[in-house]
Order: structure tokens, then sequence, then C-alpha cells
């Protein structure tokens, strides 16, 4: 399969190199003048969980194919879109230009409705997914990161094309991951973008994601935030899945302890973690857009949120 990686990100530079590695061919887009300024090749540093619970380290010069321009008339099948969360719109306005016929992979966190996010974008090539990794720069060319096994994606019986979801399964399975297919990708969204809400919230008032991770007692308030922001997802018209059963029901310190190990406990989403905040790939202005984007909604849904109100002193956006 040909494929743009849209920017030279983390998620696009680390999935680019395994689905090279799997024979495809991969080309990076990036703005003019980033080419000269990234340099020809990323020093890797990458912990990949495709065979190993705890990820296998990679540590490898790999040189890269970057371009600035590409033709409306191109002959890429695949477009691969996955950037910051305030990045997502401008990023939009891009690819909508240089779509051409290829399918667009959004890798993305996402908080409203999936028509508005992708307004701009021919709603037929796209197949909506999310990564399983993370990580971060050191400088301008080292990229200390890390994957798992499993990416997500929407079902076959929801996405716009059988063809083009077949496609994208059939390519990720190649390079050895495993594909997770979700029943409502939407609600995955919201759920995924309420867990990284109530983390954020709690981190900033510590400090640190570090600093909260020093103790299952300092876990266990995020989770009380996530449970508070769970009525939005019905809010928002939409189910609630069983990931949201467990958490209106499981009490909230086991549930903040389960967190606590999975993060201390020498996981692959642990070490993740870590190289997330060693990198600053975790800033707090980033971070508190997820907070700060849903206290936005439910206040205009009229859903009260007194944990997270509470806490907007910590995120609010600064003068």
């Amino acid at each position: 399969m040909k494929i743009l990686m849209f920017g030279r990100g983390v998620m696009a530079t680390q999935y680019g190199w395994a689905l090279e590695k799997a024979r495809n061919e991969v080309d990076f887009y990036v703005r003019p003048g980033r080419a000269a300024q990234y340099g020809p090749y990323v020093d890797l540093d990458i912990l990949d969980g495709r065979k190993s619970r705890k990820g296998d380290q990679v540590l490898e010069r790999w040189f890269i194919n970057m371009r600035e321009e590409i033709s409306p008339n191109h002959d890429y099948d695949l477009i691969f879109l996955s950037v910051n969360h305030e990045q997502f719109e401008e990023a939009s306005k891009v690819v909508s230009k240089l779509a051409g016929k290829a399918t667009i992979l959004i890798f993305n966190n996402v908080w409203d409705d999936q028509e508005t996010v992708a307004a701009r974008l021919p709603k037929e090539q796209i197949l909506w997914g999310f990564p399983g990794g993370g990580g971060g720069f050191r400088g301008k060319n080292k990229l200390e990161a890390g994957f798992m096994k499993s990416i997500y994606l929407e079902s076959a019986a929801t996405a716009a094309s059988v063809k083009r979801h077949e496609d994208v399964v059939d390519m990720f399975k190649q390079a050895g991951f495993s594909v997770s297919l979700q029943k409502d990708m939407y609600v995955w969204y919201l759920q995924h973008f309420i867990m990284n809400a109530g983390m954020a919230a709690q981190a900033l008032k510590l400090g640190s994601y570090q600093n909260m991770y020093q103790s299952p007692k300092h876990v266990k308030p995020a989770v009380l935030l996530m449970r508070e922001m769970l009525p939005l997802i019905r809010a928002k018209g939409r189910k609630p899945g069983l990931g949201t059963a467990l958490m209106l029901h499981l009490p909230a310190g086991l549930m903040g302890y389960g967190v606590f190990k999975v993060i201390t406990g020498g996981t692959l989403a642990g070490a993740i973690m870590e190289r997330m905040e060693d990198t600053a790939y975790i800033s707090q202005e980033s971070f508190a857009l997820f907070p700060r984007d849903i206290l936005a909604d439910a206040r205009k849904l009229s859903i009260e949120l007194p944990r997270l109100t509470a806490l907007e002193p910590y995120f609010r956006m600064k003068d």
C-alpha cells in the first residue's frame, strides 16, 4: 500500500516505521521548509509491543522520505491523519485539499460529533480509528515512544466503504498488529476523551502525571472525575458502552488502584506514559484542552460537573 503520513509527528513516525517494515511505501507530508529543518532521518527509540507485552526496544536510525508538495492527482492509497487534538481542525483543512482518491484514516481524539469534526473531508473516504501508543521527540529528530499490539478501528458495519475498511484491516494485520473493531466508534472516542480529561485534570492539580502516579489515592480522584462526566455520553445521544457501566458501578478506589498498577507495574502502557511526560509531549497547555472542552460542553448542555468545575483554575485558558 502507498501511504502518506500527515506530518512527522509521534504517531505518524512510529506507525510509519512499522508499516514500511511490512513492505508498504511510506512518505511524510510536511510544511514547506520542514524537510530541511527536520533532516533526512529519525533516531528511533521505540518500544514495539507487537510481540512482547513489555515491548521490544528498537534502536535505529531510520531515513525517511518527506514531501512538501503533493499533486491533486497523486496515487496514494491511504492518508494517515493523527495530530494533537488542538491541531486537527487546521490539519483537516490541508488534507481536504490533497485527499485525492485516498482512504483517510483518522487516528485522533474526537469529542464533537464525527460529522462536525470531519466536515471538510470527503466522508465516503474516511475511516475512524485510534492508535495504541504514544511518546515524544527529544530534540528535533530523536523519537522516544512505544506502541501496543492493538489498534482501534470502527467496524465494517459502520464504515463508509467496506472495501476501504478491509484494506486497512489487512494492512495492519500484515504489519503484525491486532485490530480491535468497535461497534460504535464515537462512543469509544467519548469514553477515551473522558478518561483523558479526568486524568489530565487531576495531574494538573498535582503538578504532573508522575506526581499523580505516586499513590493509588492520588489516582482515585481522577476516577471520580471520569464518573462525573459519563452522563455527557447520553446527553450527546449515545448509549454508553460496557466500560462506562463498569466505571459507574465498581468502587472508585478499586479502579484507581487498577489504573495505578497498570501505569507503575512495569507495563508497556506505563513505559509509554513515562516517555510522554519525560519528553514533554504531555504539556500542561495541550492536555488542559481535554477537561476544558468537556466543561464547556457540559455548560451548553446544562449538566453540572462540580468536581471538574472545582479544578477549573488548573486548566483555565490563560489570558
